[in-house]
């Protein structure tokens, strides 16, 4: 068998690799799709990238395939997003926080309690406010494909707990980077620090921060829990995990194609939900079992501290609007 890479000469985007196999007279193409992310091949979001990848092979007949490069192989979470900018990388997994520097509506998620219950959290993301936002991407030569459920995010500590946001007073506490995150931590008490995801285990070890905060499965997954013994379901904020292809590789694909893709990352979200409750449930187990003490504290004094974000933002021209749509959506 004979294997030729499809000509660039033909117009074709570099990073859509399609391969044609010559066999007995018959002509097969194959486009595959790179796709990197920085969580670990444990994590429910990648088991839902992973069903994504296999729905896409057999919608096309095996005609398109993508091929998935976890745990920051292909770089961090905005290097990543750079690299779709460019061209450079057909797809990518990123949490919507690290999309505000590059779309500044998606800060609205980084409001703490924003969501009234998971009902409403869901009919945002799915909705037509979800789809509006996915598409909102596509002036910075990124479109969005759905959202991957990520969970409530929590704090959690290495050496005493957090009970009230005074508690934090004076506990460097890592964050993405998000300038939503950041203002949250610093007007609960705490001071913001923005570690990159790959180097947080060793600055937790080694106290460059006290604690951080994420959701369970991700504290589990990444082994914080060894370090971190506190862990406070304080829920403070629900920031959805992205789905995004690069533009230009979107544009690139055929009609069919854009159809395969984005019916099995539609389909792939449905599934990764389902995958997300059950790693929630294990992973809290889990880390019990571990040693960890889980706190689950009264959630009106941390909900009452971030009033004046809501405040702030509430008159902002660029998420007011959108803030309103999102608390007066239907659940």
């Amino acid at each position: 068998m004979e294997l030729l890479v499809r000509s660039l000469k033909k117009g074709y985007h570099p990073l859509i690799l399609s391969l044609m196999f010559i066999s007995c007279g018959v002509e097969t193409d194959i486009t595959t799709l790179k796709l990197g992310h920085g969580l670990d091949p444990s994590h429910p979001v990648h088991i839902g990238m992973e069903y994504m990848a296999d729905k896409v092979k057999e919608l096309s007949g095996g005609s398109m395939v993508i091929d998935i490069y976890p745990s920051e192989q292909l770089g961090t979470e905005r290097e990543c997003l750079e690299l779709l900018q460019i061209g450079s990388l057909a797809m990518t997994k990123v949490s919507s926080a690290v999309l505000e520097g590059f779309a500044p509506q998606y800060r609205v998620f980084g409001l703490p309690y924003l969501f009234r219950d998971d009902d409403h959290r869901f009919e945002v993301f799915e909705g037509p406010i979800g789809q509006e936002l996915l598409v909102s991407l596509e002036p910075y030569r990124i479109r969005g494909l759905c959202f991957y459920d990520a969970g409530y995010r929590s704090f959690y500590t290495v050496n005493r707990p957090i009970l009230t946001p005074d508690d934090l007073s004076g506990l460097k506490i890592r964050v993405q980077e998000s300038p939503m995150a950041i203002q949250m931590v610093n007007i609960m008490g705490g001071a913001a620090t923005p570690v990159s995801w790959g180097e947080l285990y060793t600055a937790l070890q080694q106290g460059v921060v006290d604690g951080a905060e994420n959701n369970p499965p991700s504290f589990y997954t990444s082994y914080h829990f060894e370090v971190a013994r506190y862990y406070t379901i304080n829920q403070h904020t629900a920031v959805p995990d992205v789905l995004v292809i690069s533009k230009h590789v979107w544009d690139h694909l055929t009609p069919q194609e854009q159809r395969w893709l984005q019916q099995a990352a539609d389909e792939s979200a449905e599934f990764q939900k389902k995958v997300w409750r059950e790693s929630t449930e294990t992973s809290l187990q889990a880390v019990k079992e571990a040693g960890v003490e889980i706190i689950y504290p009264h959630h009106e004094p941390f909900y009452e501290r971030v009033q004046p974000l809501y405040e702030r933002f509430t008159t902002d021209p660029r998420i007011g609007p959108l803030l309103e749509q999102i608390l007066e959506a239907d659940s």
